[in-house]
C-alpha cells in the first residue's frame, strides 16, 4: 500500500518541536492591527505550542 500523501495546508502552517509536540501561529494578526494594542500585537507575533486534542488531528495530516 502507498505511503499516505501529507496535506500541504497543514505542511505550511504547522511544525513539529524537537520533542514531537506541535507548534503554530496565532490567529488575527493578519489585519486591522492599528486597534490592536502593541502587547497584543508582540504575542500574537509568536508561535505557540498546540494543545493535545488539537495536535491528534494535526499529526495524522502531517
Amino acid at each position: 500500500m502507498p505511503k499516505m500523501k501529507t496535506k500541504s495546508a497543514a505542511k505550511k502552517r504547522f511544525a513539529v518541536t524537537g520533542s514531537g509536540r506541535i507548534k503554530r501561529k496565532h490567529a488575527y494578526h493578519s489585519h486591522i492591527l492599528t486597534k490592536k494594542s502593541n502587547k497584543r500585537k508582540r504575542i500574537l507575533a509568536s508561535t505557540t505550542v498546540m494543545s493535545n486534542a488539537d495536535a491528534r488531528k494535526v499529526r495524522e495530516m502531517i
